[in-house]
């Protein structure tokens, strides 16, 4: 291997061995690195600002002869604007290929390395947009979704690529830890979407919004900013441990193992397959409340969100209105969604992973059995509470539940066993939308009133979160014969090329925090913070 680094530079730089921590390194410089990568690819949660705009690229199109075109009349059009219906499958080929990549390449993540992982989720997702700028500019909307494929690769590889990292990192605070990196998962949109917006109008001509430019700009300055984050990554020294903490700080705590599961066996248990469970519940609740928030509202209270009577015949102005102030529900639900992933995730590391979680399903069954009661009574404001903090346990769930496999399989291959949990996600992306949307439309075609068409939904979403409950409730330690041997442990520590820096471990990462780590957290700090700001401008339409 020494000899490839120094025949091949380019291609050792890139290399796990290569990105090992040497003494001066601080161990709070790794979550800065994570959180370059996931507040780039979080912006796949503010895609629906491209939508309205992609479907107005062709000033000329002639409304007779396109407004009987198919699906597959679009893909190859360039006299047509697409509709909403189609470009939309963007976002469900980004959902979809992240769980799907982080699956198949899980695995080969733990042995590369979060810096060269990490760069080709740079080149997949910031590369990837490039690309489908370019392809809008032609309007080819196949070519927009084979781009959209690699897409989502950058988002799967992105997302747990600093997850093991970061847990050896801080074993101590493991929750702390994955819960700052997939914060900035979710708070990605708050950043991206007003950027977006800002570019398509900066770059309007004729009135033509400028969706290509913006796509070709935020994929150059996503490459650049994840590659950054990519290159600050360093793995821990096998065996390094912080100044103070020895791995028996755990001992008696009977849901953290001291042994590690290889991937393939890991599938093999139970404990897997109720954990996705877990996840797949929460997710499939939230996400379905996130996809329907903004007509929810208004549907649920029409003109009481105005402080009108029930019934008031709007004006155009007041629509307006109404529509700004149900907006602004989608700025908290990014919000609450970002930052319930530190909040949660860092309180499971007192209460406990399962005990986290029984938290979440037990209030969120609550709140959403609350949901239909509140806009029974026309109380918004409680509404919206509620659903903010469902939004935060949403959130939470993400960012708990790596440490939740770290705790029940062990640190060794967490990140590749997170990789295939997380296509319980793909899953629940799939149902939660299209089960609120199918049950508000039978409700309607039945003449349910539309401020009472989704009690039965959220009644649903209870029970949904029930049957979670249960997988929680079952989850149980790993039975040993399930753990690696020490030849099989050391044999996957060899493969990932740890076993050559483990003398390094009682003097590896004692540096300071200094300026690097001062720039470094301001990197990331400064844009969340503004578009934090942004996010809660827009959520004033609500007070």
């Amino acid at each position: 291997m020494s000899t490839l680094g120094t025949t091949m530079p380019a291609a050792g730089v890139l290399e796990r061995e290569r990105t090992t921590a040497g003494p001066r390194f601080n161990r709070w410089l790794v979550p800065p690195a994570a959180l370059a990568i996931h507040l780039c690819i979080g912006m796949s949660y503010g895609f629906s600002v491209f939508w309205l705009p992609m479907t107005k690229l062709i000033a000329n199109a002639d409304p007779t002869v396109c407004a009987h075109q198919t699906f597959f009349d679009e893909l190859t059009t360039t006299s047509c604007n697409w509709s909403v219906a189609s470009v939309t499958h963007i976002f469900e080929i980004f959902i979809a290929m992240l769980g799907i990549s982080a699956a198949i390449w899980g695995g080969w993540l733990e042995r590369a390395g979060p810096r060269k992982a990490g760069f080709v989720s740079a080149l997949c997702w910031g590369g990837g947009l490039v690309l489908l700028g370019l392809a809008v500019s032609i309007h080819q909307l196949w070519l927009v979704l084979l781009i959209a494929f690699v897409c989502g690769v950058g988002q799967g590889l992105g997302y747990i690529t600093p997850v093991s990292t970061l847990i050896k990192w801080f074993p101590d605070r493991r929750g702390m830890a994955t819960g700052f990196a997939i914060m900035g998962y979710g708070g990605g949109a708050m950043i991206g979407a007003p950027l977006a917006v800002w570019l398509m109008a900066h770059f309007t001509h004729d009135k033509i919004p400028g969706v290509a430019a913006a796509l070709i700009i935020m994929g150059a300055i996503y490459f650049l900013f994840m590659s950054a984050g990519a290159f600050g990554f360093r793995v821990t020294p096998s065996g390094w441990n912080p100044v103070g903490w020895t791995p028996s700080a755990t001992a008696g705590k009977a849901m953290i193992t001291a042994k590690h599961v290889h991937l393939d066996e890991a599938l093999k248990t139970p404990q897997f397959w109720l954990i996705w469970g877990v996840l797949c519940t929460n997710v499939t609740a939230g996400i379905a409340v996130i996809a329907m928030a903004s007509p929810m509202l208004q549907e649920v209270f029409g003109p009481k969100l105005l402080g009108l009577a029930a019934g008031t015949v709007l004006s155009d102005t007041q629509k307006l209105a109404l529509v700004a102030a149900a907006g602004g529900l989608v700025g908290l639900i990014s919000l609450f969604n970002s930052l319930g992933r530190i909040f949660w995730a860092s309180l499971s590391d007192y209460l406990g992973r399962k005990q986290t979680y029984f938290v979440f399903f037990i209030l969120g069954m609550i709140l959403y059995c609350l949901l239909p009661t509140w806009g029974h009574l026309g109380l918004p404001a409680l509404f919206v509470a509620s659903v903010c903090i469902i939004l935060t346990m949403y959130g939470g769930g993400f960012a708990t539940v790596p440490a939740y496999l770290a705790d029940i399989f062990g640190t060794q291959m967490v990140g590749a066993i997170h990789g295939r949990l997380i296509t319980a996600w793909s899953v629940a992306g799939v149902i939660g939308p299209m089960l609120i949307a199918s049950l508000r439309a039978s409700q309607l075609h039945a003449g349910v009133p539309k401020n009472l068409v989704y009690d039965r939904t959220l009644y649903i979403m209870a029970g949904i979160l029930f049957i979670g409950l249960i997988c929680n409730l079952l989850v149980r330690p790993v039975d040993d014969k399930h753990t690696m041997s020490d030849e099989e442990l050391a044999q996957e520590k060899a493969l990932q090329h740890e076993a050559r820096a483990a003398s390094d471990a009682a003097t590896a990462a004692r540096g300071g925090f200094g300026l690097t780590g001062t720039l470094a957290w301001l990197a990331v700090g400064i844009p969340f913070l503004i578009g934090l700001y942004i996010a809660l401008s827009k959520a004033a339409a609500l007070l």
